[in-house]
């Protein structure tokens, strides 16, 4: 007789984790949801993690890689490797409550429209205050995590919504969603994958909710750190793909100036006043390959089953550039 699927496959990616991923599995662990899959991909770790983690808990299965090969691909290995209707993300650095898994599928199986559903991620090194509430994206093709920065506690933040898109750091996925417009794109290596897959969700018309009952503890970029120079890299050359293969038109073309010179002063922000050089090439290695963005641009607006005033709906009002800056100050290192 086949064994029989389980209701969700959770996707852990690993690379050197070491005491980060021995306090994820045990919130893992501690679910009120049983009927899971626990998938841990490790990027060739070299810090023992993996085999400690399969020693303390032999019932999580491992893929393992000689390489580090990025979050992307990671996770669409543990995807591809089950096949239960819901996947649920959740990076090492991240400790779920106890009921996190069950409040994100409550959420998801009340309405199937829904693709995805974001989580209430709270910071490590700010108490009080929350880390992510999903992700939000503007006109000018910025994007951000929602209510980053913001008290942990109080009515925005109790409210569930719909949003623009869970932050694959602890989110809950459709299969069914995930099959229609395809996985992670492995190209981004990691940072705004999740920005482009919760856009090409959108334009194929699934709904992404914000479930507040869904609490999880997260370290920030744990792994690289904010001021690493490969995610200030990574940041600007995905940027580009996330806006040139997702943006439709005609809001595209029409804002593509506007586009161009917001995206300019943060390059400019970044390199004179922060002197950040790693924003500047990654830029230039986005648009060095505009062409690979185009082919995929080609794939991704087929996808598009809304109207483009509807799909450009979930995209918020430019801002003035201090605004926009005001988004990311909790992010700044803490003196």
């Amino acid at each position: 007789m086949a064994e029989r699927s389980p209701l969700v496959d959770l996707v852990i990616v690993n690379w050197n984790g070491g005491r980060l991923l021995q306090r994820c599995l045990e919130a893992v662990s501690a679910q009120t949801v049983r009927d899971v899959a626990v998938w841990l991909v490790d990027n060739g770790s070299t810090d023992g993690s993996p085999a400690q983690a399969q020693a303390a808990y032999p019932g999580v299965h491992l893929l393992a890689s000689p390489t580090n090969r990025g979050f992307a691909v990671a996770t669409n290995q543990g995807i591809r490797a089950g096949s239960a209707p819901f996947v649920a993300t959740l990076n090492n650095d991240a400790a779920p409550e106890p009921g996190w898994l069950a409040s994100l599928l409550a959420a998801c199986e009340r309405d199937p429209t829904a693709g995805a559903v974001a989580s209430r991620m709270l910071s490590t090194s700010r108490p009080g205050a929350i880390d992510s509430a999903g992700i939000c994206a503007n006109q000018a093709g910025i994007f951000w995590d929602r209510f980053g920065g913001a008290p942990a506690e109080g009515p925005e933040a109790e409210a569930p919504a719909e949003i623009f898109g869970p932050c694959a750091g602890a989110a809950l996925y459709r299969r069914a969603m995930l099959e229609q417009v395809g996985p992670f794109d492995g190209d981004f290596f990691c940072y705004l994958e999740d920005a482009d897959l919760a856009w090409r969700a959108r334009l194929a018309g699934w709904r992404t909710l914000y479930a507040p009952a869904a609490r999880v503890l997260h370290a920030h970029s744990a792994s690289l750190g904010d001021t690493s120079p490969l995610k200030s890299y990574l940041l600007g050359r995905n940027k580009v793909w996330t806006i040139v293969k997702n943006y439709p038109a005609p809001h595209f073309y029409r804002r593509l100036p506007l586009i161009l010179a917001y995206d300019l002063a943060a390059v400019s922000y970044a390199v004179l006043a922060q002197g950040r050089w790693a924003a500047l090439r990654g830029r230039l290695a986005g648009w060095r390959s505009l062409r690979l963005a185009l082919r995929k641009r080609r794939t991704v607006q087929q996808l598009l089953r809304i109207s483009p005033a509807e799909a450009d709906r979930w995209l918020e009002p430019i801002e003035w550039p201090w605004q926009v800056a005001g988004r990311f100050r909790h992010l700044a290192p803490r003196r």
